[in-house]
Formats: structure tokens, sequence, C-alpha cells
């Protein structure tokens, strides 16, 4: 079959080197003019070994656990798998290789304006602003936004610590080797004033910042020849915000109901909207004891980072 897939993140990498495979005509398009997310922790549970092995010359560092900082209470949560430090930037071009070899067609440059004409299958994988979500006629998906930044320090820690915001996301410290990496996720109006509160209290001066639009939701139209992936879904965790495995983990549930889009949607709502809920409560529930009775939650919990939390 003949299939257009729009955008080449890592979403939409992988499923074109997945369908070259197994023997489709797969044409990416992409409107930037080189590939590679650039504004990214690169912060990826091991599963990522599970889709794609060749991403395992990429890890820069192991995290084990993440320090979560309430006013009253620091609670570590330990991770049930580990997880990854590693460049995304270099995963997208490492996953591009892939496709290109098993015969995907990268047209980058090229900004998607209306439906690509003659192809029997289309997939968005055009990120939060997805013009094909758009097309559709489906809303968008809530939104937040993510700032990093690095300072020059040595660490290597096998820990990140982060600090909850009232309303709602939180701050993060990563340890990256030769720099530390901090950042905020968090709604798109207050951002910017929290995180340069939070970077003056703490005497913290960094470099060029990034900013990066982050949605969650879940939007995968019920139509036989389009459909949606990745962030362009808004597929991402309601806490974290990490997209990698859960656009990995729609995109296999796409290829096992290849070429049916309908399937694709079912099998989609039964496996992640259970999911969605019950971290989102989870959330809800943390968040609330953690700024009004501390004491209640534990000091130290393991927890399944890519679909609880």
């Amino acid at each position: 079959m003949r299939i257009a897939i729009i955008g080449a993140g890592i979403s939409g990498l992988y499923l074109g080197w997945k369908l070259s495979k197994k023997g489709h005509n797969v044409t990416i398009f992409e409107k930037k003019e080189r590939i590679g997310q650039e504004v990214c922790s690169g912060l990826i549970s091991q599963r990522i070994l599970e889709f794609i092995p060749e991403s395992r010359k990429l890890i820069q560092n192991r995290i084990n656990f993440a320090l979560l900082h309430f006013p009253q209470k620091t609670i570590k949560l330990r991770f049930s798998k580990d997880f990854f430090l590693t460049s995304h930037f270099e995963l997208d071009r490492l996953t591009a290789d892939l496709a290109q070899k098993a015969g995907a067609k990268i047209i980058l440059n090229h900004n998607v304006s209306f439906l690509p004409e003659g192809f029997d299958r289309i997939i968005g994988c055009d990120g939060p602003a997805s013009f094909l979500r758009r097309n559709l006629g489906l809303p968008d998906p809530f939104f937040r936004l993510g700032i990093q930044g690095f300072i020059r320090e040595k660490s290597s820690s096998d820990f990140v610590e982060t600090w909850p915001c009232r309303e709602g996301g939180f701050i993060w410290k990563i340890p990256r080797g030769d720099e530390v990496e901090y950042g905020i996720v968090t709604k798109p109006r207050e951002a910017k004033k929290l995180f340069d509160n939070f970077l003056l209290k703490n005497k913290i001066s960094l470099k060029e910042k990034k900013s990066k639009l982050t949605p969650q939701g879940f939007i995968v139209p019920a139509n036989p020849l389009v459909t949606l992936c990745g962030d362009a879904a808004g597929l991402t965790k309601p806490w974290s915000g990490g997209g990698v495995i859960w656009g990995l983990t729609a995109a296999e549930i796409l290829l096992n109901a290849f070429p049916d889009f309908l399937s694709y949607q079912k099998s989609m709502k039964k496996y992640f909207l259970p999911k969605i809920i019950l971290s989102k409560n989870a959330v809800k529930l943390v968040y609330f004891l953690g700024f009004t009775t501390p004491w209640l939650l534990p000091k130290s919990k393991k927890v399944e980072p890519d679909f609880l939390i």
C-alpha cells in the first residue's frame, strides 16, 4: 500500500521503518529542514530497547529513582524499570536511518497544508499543533508548556529531583554528565513566571532556554483512511508529559491493526483510556495530599513509570 506519514518525529519514523519492512511504499513528510527533536530531556524508560534495540548505544546515564519535593515532605519514587538518559535528537536520527534503510522515503522542508493525494492511508504524526488533526475537524488536546535550560556542572547521579507546582506540573533537575538540566512543565501562562522564580530563589543561571508545547489527551479519529499517532493524538503521560514510550506503544497497536484504522481506534481506546483516567486521578490525589496532608504519603514508593504516573 502507498502510505503517507506526516511528521518525522519518533512515532512517524518508527511507523515508517516498520511499515517499510513489511513491504509498503512509505513517504514521510517533515516540515523542518532536518530531523531531530531538540527540546526534550531524553529521559526514557528502558522499554525503548524493546522498540529500538539499536538505541542502546545512545545511553548516557541510568536513572533509578526520583525525589519528589513537596514543601514539607520529600518522597522517593523508585522506578520498576530504570530510565535511560539519551539524546532525543540522536534517537530520531537513528530511527530515520533505520526507516530509510528499510525503504521509506523522507521528504524534508515540506510543510503539508492539504491532504496528500495518491495514498491509500494517511497517518498524522505531526506533533502537538497537528495540521492533520485540525483538518479532520478534531479538537485540540490540553496543552502544557515545557521549558528547559542547562548549567555547566558535572553530575552523573542515578536520580532526578522534581518539585511539584500547585498549579499542576512540576520543575525538574536531571544530571547529564558534564552538565545539569533544569526544566518545568505546567500551564503555558504560568510556566515562565514559576520557572524564573524557582531559578532566582535557588541562584541558578541557565544557558539558553528552549521551550515546547506538550499535549495531553486522547484524540484518535474513527476514520478508515486517516488516523493520528503520538503527540498529534495527545498521547503523553498525564504527570510528566513524556511521550516517547506512549507514542511507540500506540505505533505498535497501529501496526498490529494495519490497515484497519477503525480497529486501531477501538484497540487504542481499550488500552489507553483506562490508563489515562487512572493516571490523572492518581496525580490529583498525590498532589492534593502532598500540599495539604503530606504526612499521609509514604516516604518511599515503587511505581510503574510509563503508565501510572
